[in-house]
């Protein structure tokens, strides 16, 4: 009986046709004789999955499976290939192959009946030491040498679906422009994220944002609303404003619509948490508790940091930290696609645990083999009593 390993059943989320197609797009594999974007994502996969702490053991434990090659379209590695290829290798196809995968696990995993909300920040990683300075050293910031990941979580897959990279020194609201706007959704975002002009972007396009004013935001108040006994206690002030200043940051006003500031007590802090939101419908209380899930996105970095392969690099290139990285997104979001194929009712952690417990067993024959050894365990204990 023929039956796949889990690696396999992994990349079912990834046709190999739609990445050919991704490959042929930008004529990516033009020049490559035997080592192509396939194999080299299989590789760095691999790392991911099997934890290698460099290209040594990530060559020695992957060509140990030879066996499976065949099946995952792969041959044997060789550390120093795999190297120059993620030096000198663009990222495009890593970075097209993620954004897929981010619009599969969006259809295939988003309930229909589920408020649209995005989580919006980003996370820096460090980045120093022999050949990082290279290209490192004049972005560095007081507190950051390495690079920015700037993520678009949806907030209720815990999935990401939108990703960019910067140099340390950029600001995060630089990359907020290139964020994709849906109409009708939430966007939630810290107060790094004060750019008036962006704001009035997201009010355009017909979608809604709650995040938190500076505390030198110039605003006139225009109503002030009462608040329900319920929410009494909790939130402090619920108040219509507008921006004050006719050329806020020396630039002229481009938000003259009404804006939402919402005052909620913090007992734990001395100082309350002001809101900015464009939605003056919603509950105030609710406003807030959109806001407090913004701690969703905080916990994905730490869990990618923790669990995937994007701390210690297997190559020092811009390019190789770029690869990495993405790879270990396609492995989260393939890990998250398996999850769901499967209806697996654990956590992705101990998804994740799983696949990398049985990275190349065949589970359909191991579970075949397990039966039969229980059936010869019955034969054998119904003949021990037969002869009693």
């Amino acid at each position: 009986m023929f039956s796949i390993a889990t690696f396999q059943e992994l990349l079912k989320g990834l046709p190999r046709s739609k990445f050919d197609q991704l490959v042929k797009r930008h004529k990516a594999d033009k020049y490559s004789k035997k080592f192509g974007h396939w194999q080299h994502l299989i590789a760095m996969m691999y790392g991911q999955l099997s934890e290698a702490p460099g290209l040594r053991a990530l060559e020695t434990g992957f060509n140990h499976h030879r066996s499976h090659h065949y099946h995952l379209g792969a041959g044997m590695i060789k550390r120093t290939t795999l190297a120059d290829a993620n030096a000198r290798r663009s990222d495009t196809v890593f970075s097209d192959v993620a954004n897929w995968l981010m619009g599969q696990v969006s259809r295939q995993l988003r309930s229909d009946s589920a408020e649209l909300m995005y989580l919006l920040d980003s996370t820096s990683l460090t980045l120093k030491g022999r050949e990082f300075e290279r290209w490192t050293q004049e972005s560095r910031t007081r507190n950051t040498q390495g690079i920015k990941v700037h993520v678009l979580l949806d907030a209720q897959t815990r999935t990401p679906d939108w990703i960019s990279f910067s140099a340390a020194n950029v600001n995060d609201v630089e990359k907020a422009w290139s964020v994709p706007l849906v109409r009708g959704a939430l966007y939630v975002f810290d107060k790094g994220y004060c750019d008036y002009a962006w704001w009035n972007a997201i009010s355009q396009a017909g979608a809604q944002f709650v995040t938190r004013f500076k505390r030198n935001a110039g605003l006139r108040i225009i109503e002030e609303r009462s608040i329900p006994a319920e929410a009494a206690g909790i939130v402090l002030n619920d108040e219509i404003v507008q921006l004050k200043h006719k050329r806020p940051g020396g630039r002229d006003n481009p938000y003259l619509a009404s804006l939402r500031r919402i005052t909620i007590a913090r007992p734990e802090k001395d100082t309350p948490l002001v809101l900015a939101t464009n939605d003056l419908d919603s509950a105030a209380f609710e406003i807030a508790q959109r806001y407090k899930e913004r701690w969703g996105i905080e916990l994905f970095f730490k869990w990618i940091k923790q669990h995937l392969k994007i701390k210690k690099f297997l190559g020092r290139s811009e390019n190789a930290v770029r690869i990495q990285v993405l790879t270990a997104l396609i492995s989260y979001l393939l890990v998250a696609l398996y999850k769901q194929r499967h209806s697996l009712k654990i956590s992705l952690w101990d998804c994740l645990v799983l696949i990398r417990a049985t990275l190349f067993q065949r589970p359909e024959i191991e579970a075949s083999r397990y039966r039969q050894r229980r059936r010869l365990q019955q034969e054998m204990a119904e003949l021990q009593l037969s002869l009693i």
